[in-house]
């Protein structure tokens, strides 16, 4: 049986991001007009940012779990280098990535623990169906 180590993670997180729009994720109103963290200039600009980063964050809790805010935080974070100033690493915005924990958590995919939050059956069968279906179609 394939999983998410089988495919690439681009391929992998475009399908589950399409998958997570068709399950009507909830989408935060502030997402489109805010940047995702200090380090960014400027706002994202792809429609499905939102649905992206869920499955980015899907992913990550499948292979990394349990995960918190924290780590991500670290992971999504930029180096902030301006021709001047010296190249220091920024970490990103923790709401975007929380919101993302909930409405992941209200869809039954991600759950909370002491640890951190660790992925659910259902969230892993998604990633594990996902990933079948690009090997389908590149085969």
């Amino acid at each position: 049986m394939s999983n998410v180590f089988d495919v690439k993670a681009n391929d992998l997180l475009g399908v589950v991001a399409a998958k997570l729009k068709e399950a009507n994720v909830e989408k935060p109103v502030y997402v489109d007009f805010v940047k995702t963290g200090a380090g960014r200039e400027r706002v994202p600009l792809s429609r499905d940012f939102w649905y992206m980063r869920c499955a980015s964050i899907l992913r990550q809790a499948y292979i990394n779990g349990p995960i918190g805010i924290n780590r991500l935080r670290t992971r999504y974070g930029n180096s902030k280098g301006h021709t001047r100033h010296r190249h220091e690493h920024v970490r990103a915005g923790g709401s975007i990535i929380k919101d993302a924990f909930d409405a992941l958590e209200k869809c039954g995919y991600i759950k909370k623990t002491k640890t951190g939050r660790v992925i659910t059956p259902s969230g892993k069968s998604l990633l594990d169906k996902a990933s079948k279906e690009i090997l389908k179609e590149s085969a």
